[in-house]
């Protein structure tokens, strides 16, 4: 791989998968959305390309300098956390922006195309997540994930691209959003306010976003065309002791309070990666453990906020 599209190149996968790109030396177009607050999170680099065009403007993005890439990452999506993950019709809409981004690797002229699809896919599940495990999403986002990777699938295929789709599980580094679980907590404990949760029961995959991102470049590098890849960190732990271990990083442990919020209804209990296939074919494996990852981050937060 020599050269790399990104959309979603300021999110938590995202801004690591730029950094890690331009680490090895590939050149990367960045597709960003204009105004964002979280652009600056990407350096000025003699192989960084900023390209500004929102996800609603992919279909007439062109290819302007005639430039030909290898690899298109699609990790934008518009809706991906809280009530608008059951706003349907924005959901549907994420469906359109995937393929005109398949609509646009193909004019930018990569051969393969990756697609960050979700654990949301699956619904409720028992035991290890497959890539061939039955799939009924309960919400507008995974039904919209799981329907924008079969259809992506079947225009790659029809564009002549080779293509894989990654269903992420659980993703938590630096970069997250301050909605998320790992997020929220850190910001309260900090500021010395308690953190209520279930009593933490659901087993539970956490993957450091560095890690994440290091698996995307070997997919692109070496995954196996028309697979689906599970990504994770392959061992679950109940969730208590995640927020257990976050308080202690915090050095404010008597803070949390397991049990104090009910399940939510279609509570997802279990949710653990098989990684199997990935590791297989790419020779990916984690590196970051769970407890030196949160010392990074609550070191981050202590140094600059959530910004």
């Amino acid at each position: 791989m020599k050269q790399a599209i990104v959309t979603g190149a300021t999110g938590s996968i995202g801004t690591e998968l730029v950094h890690n790109l331009l680490r090895k030396g590939v050149r990367v177009c960045a597709i960003l959305r204009e105004g964002s607050a979280h652009n600056s999170r990407l350096p000025e680099h003699p192989l960084l390309k900023k390209i500004y065009c929102p996800l609603q403007d992919l279909s007439a993005l062109q290819n302007a300098d005639g430039e030909s890439y290898d690899v298109f990452y699609h990790l934008a999506w518009d809706g991906i956390s809280g009530p608008t993950r059951q706003e349907l019709q924005r959901q549907t809409e994420n469906i359109r922006y995937a393929l005109d981004a398949v609509e646009l690797a193909k004019r930018f002229g990569c051969h393969t195309f990756i697609g960050a699809g979700s654990q949301a896919e699956y619904g409720r599940v028992e035991g290890e997540l497959r890539p061939d495990t039955p799939a009924f999403p309960e919400n507008g986002y995974g039904i919209a994930k799981l329907c924008a990777g079969q259809m992506c699938r079947e225009r790659a295929r029809q564009l002549g691209m080779k293509f894989m789709w990654v269903r992420i599980v659980s993703v938590y580094g630096p970069y997250d959003g301050p909605q998320s679980m790992i997020s929220s907590t850190i910001k309260k404990l900090l500021a010395g306010e308690r953190a209520p949760f279930t009593k933490g029961e659901q087993l539970w995959d956490y993957l450091y976003s560095a890690d994440a991102a290091e698996a995307f470049y070997q997919i692109g590098e070496r995954g196996k065309d028309g697979k689906i890849y599970v990504l994770g960190s392959g061992t679950a732990r109940p969730l208590a002791e995640y927020i257990r271990l976050i308080g202690r990083t915090c050095g404010a442990e008597d803070k949390i309070d397991l049990g104090a919020v009910p399940y939510a209804e279609r509570q997802v209990m279990c949710l653990k990666a098989d990684i199997s296939d990935l590791q297989k074919d790419t020779g990916w494996t984690p590196e970051t453990k769970f407890e030196d990852g949160m010392k990074l981050i609550v070191k981050k937060y202590q140094q600059f906020g959530d910004k």
